[in-house]
């Protein structure tokens, strides 16, 4: 079979060819991958091309597929794993495996999200990382991996139990928590994730402040996850701008009475938004250093004598587990988390590579690629006045405005029925 699919060759070198797939084997799956949403670590290792750790060192000779985060159909079902898949199966794919650093969207050459169709090999299929998705939309079951990382970092962040070597994994229940440069679409998940999980008021924190020098931002996360609907979590939700303040660690401060901060999270890989971090921690915080930086030698400030006499502490994730994600989409399927309000963007397969080496600089939320159409990267506030001389995203623009303006199942069925990719 022919897939057409977005491969990259080496640094800032991508490239979308068509190319054969090879037959598939008794412990492997062909699959149609329907949408992929573009991740700031694709932009990484498109940036370092070889460099990235994940990138094999031949890549330049054996170009491998980009996208990791992605949602489809199982097209044929090798014979020895028959009896747990089957054609026409959707499927979600957790792409980080257990002792495994190699990973699908960087190094695999017949797999990867921004691609028509693939063969997802034996050690997906061993580890249990092929989820059967029944839900309606495919972008749901493609956001499920990020949804699964902001999960896992949840999950991730510790505290300690003074007089004992223990450590408590999860946010402290009740406390204080804050997302710094937290209102792009991972803050937003976060965010929506702890106001909605299961048990959200016995799990959840007292207090969560989310700053952004955005200010669109983060008065689109205001409208969005508003601090009323916090407040039947028994959240007090703040939001800030730090730029607005004379003093932004003091006006911080000031919001947590002065006492700092249980949980603080950094989603952007600045140094002076780590060291605002760490000020605020309070007794026993911890500092999850969510965002990953694409410079090795990346550091900051971090105060020991805090580390020595106040117990604060620092983690970082990257990605979640098999389990993280399977309670995204448990969430997602229940509808108490809604992934739609991640996405800003949509486009088609011929979009993904000038989206991917531009994501840093184009403004919004998340860009879903669907690769069987043909369409430029459009922000979904740009639907309407293109509707003005398309009936297709008029249309497009009428079924996201009954959505609040968010991006839906019904219009995933109007984009995939109406726009044919053209080879």
């Amino acid at each position: 079979m022919k897939t057409k699919a977005l491969r990259i060759y080496g640094a800032r070198d991508l490239r979308l060819e068509q190319f054969e797939l090879p037959p598939i084997g008794a412990d492997e799956l062909l699959a149609e991958i329907v949408c992929d949403s573009l991740c700031m670590s694709s932009y990484k290792a498109a940036e370092l091309g070889e460099k990235h750790k994940r990138v094999p060192d031949d890549a330049a000779q054996n170009p491998t597929i980009l996208g990791h985060e992605f949602c489809g159909v199982i097209l044929e079902v090798g014979e020895n794993w028959a009896h747990k898949f089957f054609a026409g199966q959707r499927f979600a794919l957790q792409p980080a495996m257990k002792g495994i650093y190699d990973a699908i969207g960087y190094s695999f050459r017949n797999i990867g999200g921004n691609s028509r169709y693939g063969i997802i090999p034996a050690c997906y299929l061993e580890q249990g990382c092929v989820l059967p998705y029944d839900g309606e939309a495919f972008f749901c079951g493609a956001l499920a991996e990020p949804l699964s990382c902001v999960i896992g970092a949840a999950h991730a962040s510790y505290h300690t139990v003074y007089g004992e070597y223990s450590h408590k994994p999860e946010i402290v229940p009740g406390g204080k928590m804050a997302l710094l440069a937290g209102a792009g679409p991972m803050g937003l998940a976060l965010i929506d994730y702890i106001l909605h999980r299961e048990n959200a008021q016995e799990r959840g924190p007292s207090l969560l402040v989310v700053t952004d020098i955005d200010e669109d931002r983060l008065k689109r996360a205001e409208k969005l996850l508003c601090p009323a609907d916090a407040k039947k979590a028994g959240v007090e939700l703040v939001y800030l701008n730090p730029n607005k303040e004379a003093d932004a660690i003091a006006a911080l401060m000031k919001i947590s009475g002065n006492s700092g901060y249980d949980d603080v999270f950094v989603f952007a890989p600045v140094a002076s938004v780590i060291e605002q971090g760490d000020a605020i921690l309070g007794h026993d915080g911890c500092l999850n250093f969510f965002a990953g930086p694409t410079d090795t030698k990346f550091s900051a400030n971090f105060n020991f004598y805090n580390v020595h006499y106040n117990a604060t502490h620092i983690v970082g994730t990257t990605g979640g587990n098999t389990d993280d994600m399977r309670e995204a989409l448990e969430l997602s399927a229940k509808g108490k988390i809604n992934p739609a309000i991640l996405v800003t963007h949509i486009g088609g397969l011929d979009a993904a590579a000038g989206a991917t080496l531009n994501l840093p600089d184009i403004p919004g939320g998340k860009k879903l690629i669907y690769n069987h159409i043909s369409m430029p990267l459009t922000a979904i506030t740009d639907f309407a006045e293109k509707g003005k001389t398309d009936p297709l995203f008029a249309e497009l623009a009428r079924l996201c405005d009954a959505h609040g303006g968010l991006w839906n199942a019904q219009a995933e069925r109007c984009l995939m029925g109406q726009c044919v990719f053209k080879d």
